[in-house]
């Protein structure tokens, strides 16, 4: 199961000006580049972190349903599943109704239980299409500071070196430290 992007982000979870406030720039003339390190920085530390970090639209296809039931997200946190779709053989797509599924956003990660009853694919490959909703919100200031703070160190980091110095794990072992709280433990 791979995650297809959808719908990105409205808004980045650092803005141009707070960017620039915390660059201590007073001009706008690297406005484009700023705003490029923060979008590359949100994608660094989404990655890190395991987690999305605002609202965006994601669409995940299954071959058939878990035999377990349980269809285990890769991205959290889940705000919401935005519709569930079977194909049938004639490759039509049919809406499994929410009573044939339960949600369930707080686990971590976040899991779907299909109810037995729900319909089989009718097409053996990418027969199941789910369209979730991820992240901790549209507002910017919904995304947990320590994260938000990895953002501004790592795009002020890029925005100051700019290619000058080695190169160094990404990222680097002080914005970690902000990220790890938030990274799934793996057992």
């Amino acid at each position: 199961m791979h995650p297809i992007p959808i719908a990105g982000p409205a808004v980045e979870p650092i803005s141009v000006d707070e960017m620039r406030a915390f660059l201590r720039l007073n001009e706008a003339a690297e406005d484009e580049l700023v705003a490029t390190l923060i979008k590359t920085a949100r994608h660094c530390v989404e990655a890190a972190s395991g987690r999305v970090l605002i609202a965006q639209t994601w669409r995940l296809a299954l071959d058939r349903w878990p035999h377990n039931g349980v269809v285990t997200l890769p991205l959290s946190p889940l705000i919401a599943v935005e519709s569930v779709r079977v194909f049938e053989a004639d490759g039509l797509p049919a809406i499994v109704s929410t009573a044939h599924y339960r949600v369930h956003p707080a686990s971590d990660p976040p899991g779907i239980v299909v109810d037995a009853a729900a319909l089989d694919p009718g097409r053996a490959l990418q027969g199941i299409e789910l369209d979730v909703r991820v992240g901790y919100g549209d507002d910017p200031d919904a995304v947990p500071a320590p994260l938000r703070q990895a953002i501004r160190m790592l795009a002020a980091r890029w925005f100051e070196h700019r290619g000058d110095e080695p190169d160094d794990a990404l990222p680097p072992p002080d914005i970690l430290a902000l990220i790890a709280p938030f990274r799934r433990a793996r057992l």
